[in-house]
């Protein structure tokens, strides 16, 4: 019998950081849980992330209305991962926002992907019962959107394949400040399961190029200033680059997804161990890693019962 996911025994409260990272732009963090974003128009608000449930979706809620009364009319989802999504009915915001391939995942993976992380990680969906189902947006984009908030330009972009095919970025050229959802992470792993290794360094560069003052980070602390930006911009790349290197070499000689797991830990351990979610991301960035380097360029669908066979032949 296999021993229980490393996010299984997470169960741990985390305080909770509501950080302003420009006029009007707030980074809400957990130490390593999902990050959401708020962006404050003329008239109303713009949320980035809505959370694993309705019930955690009110924490980030109650913190927007420490700041403003202003109504919530735009909720923009990064991609479509159940603990980033699940949460929306909660805003009441009239527009939902993805990219096209954000939405598609949705319809090809969402249920599969929300029953997979309910197994994983049962903390992130407190209150889970009161989700009333799959979220879909009410507007998509393909490469780029640009939505006013009154005076406020907000720009939605697709600038490649990262965390997963379909990644947006929200980009507040007032403020010079950008969220980037779990394309970029701070002091946490980031999950590589849906991801692709191929194309993340150069979605960063992309980001890189903008020279942005503040990022919000996907999880860990928001980056605030050009100096905390860049370092968190290299550890990400390293980290992803670490994870696919040693993978791709034991399935160039052939070796098993057990030899790929014990040469992603030897090179990743003594940098990264102490990120948060490590241990829950490390078994499903090893696949993924391993499934790439054959040539597999599709992420294949994670469902629970994948998961726990994943995991017995990690272990065997």
């Amino acid at each position: 019998m296999a021993k229980a996911f490393a996010s299984q025994s997470d169960t741990a409260e985390k305080n909770i950081s509501f950080t302003e990272v420009g006029d009007g732009l707030y980074a809400f963090t957990a130490e390593g849980d999902p990050n959401s974003g708020v962006i404050i128009g003329d008239e109303s608000v713009m949320i980035v992330e809505a959370q694993a449930t309705p019930r955690l979706a009110q924490k980030v809620i109650d913190c927007v209305r420490s700041v403003t009364d202003k109504p919530i009319s735009h909720l923009v989802l990064t991609h479509y991962h159940a603990v980033r999504v699940l949460g929306a009915s909660a805003y009441g915001a009239d527009q939902i926002l993805m990219s096209d391939k954000a939405r598609a995942m949705v319809a090809e993976r969402g249920q599969e992907d929300w029953d997979s992380e309910f197994q994983r990680f049962p903390r992130l969906f407190e209150g889970h019962e009161s989700i009333p189902g799959l979220t879909w947006p009410t507007t998509t984009f393909n490469d780029r959107m640009t939505v006013y908030l009154g005076d406020r330009r907000v720009d939605l972009m697709h600038l490649g394949r990262a965390h997963t095919a379909g990644d947006a970025v929200i980009y507040v050229p007032d403020q010079n400040v950008m969220f980037t959802g779990d394309i970029v992470e701070y002091h946490s792993a980031c999950y590589c399961g849906d991801g692709h290794f191929g194309d993340w360094g150069n979605t960063l560069d992309a980001i890189q190029s903008f020279d942005v003052d503040a990022i919000a980070p996907g999880r860990g602390d928001a980056l605030v200033g050009k100096e905390m930006v860049g370092k968190a911009i290299a550890s990400t790349r390293d980290f992803v680059a670490s994870t696919y290197r040693p993978a791709a070499r034991v399935a160039a000689r052939g070796g098993s997804l057990r030899d790929a797991w014990d040469a992603v830990r030897a090179e990743c351990d003594a940098k990264f161990s102490d990120f948060a979610i490590y241990e829950h991301c490390l078994p499903f960035n090893v696949a993924r890693a391993f499934d790439e380097a054959r040539g597999i360029d599709t992420p294949r669908i994670w469902t629970a019962q994948r998961d726990l066979e994943m995991w017995e032949a990690l272990q065997s």
